[in-house]
């Protein structure tokens, strides 16, 4: 029996399921619920952040959250945007950017560390929601 052969694009694809998180972009400042499993339990735990960075590859698209912890310091967490450990994302803010990627958040502190809020009309908040759909 011959091997299958995978096309890139077969593999990309693979496995993708439609996942029913609303719509978000590179400097949005959302909420990522996630399942942590600790031994036989299971919570969740939320993760607020800007998003810094997204890598768009089907099943292996990612993107990078990032928020200022405790004292300062600033953590990142990169996060598979099809991998069921995410029960839910909420977009809290919608951010104003003109860059793919924000890198240059990390060398910054305080208010200059901050992305600007991108006011929507009523027409296009509608055609955001009939996108999501």
């Amino acid at each position: 029996m011959k091997a299958q052969v995978l096309t890139k694009e077969t593999i990309i694809n693979y496995g993708v399921e439609k996942r029913n998180f609303p719509v978000f972009r590179v400097g949005d400042t959302i909420e990522v619920a996630q399942i942590v499993k600790d031994g036989e339990k299971e919570r969740v735990q939320l993760f607020q952040g800007d998003v810094i960075c997204m890598r768009e590859h089907g099943i292996a698209s990612t993107f990078t959250v990032r928020k200022i912890g405790a004292n300062n310091v600033g953590v990142e967490r990169i996060l598979p945007y099809y991998s069921q450990n995410i029960s839910e994302i909420k977009v809290i803010r919608k951010g104003k950017v003109r860059r793919a990627k924000l890198r240059y958040l990390r060398t910054r502190l305080g208010r200059a560390a901050r992305v600007e809020e991108r006011v929507l009309t009523k027409e296009q908040k509608e055609h955001m929601q009939d996108r999501a759909s």
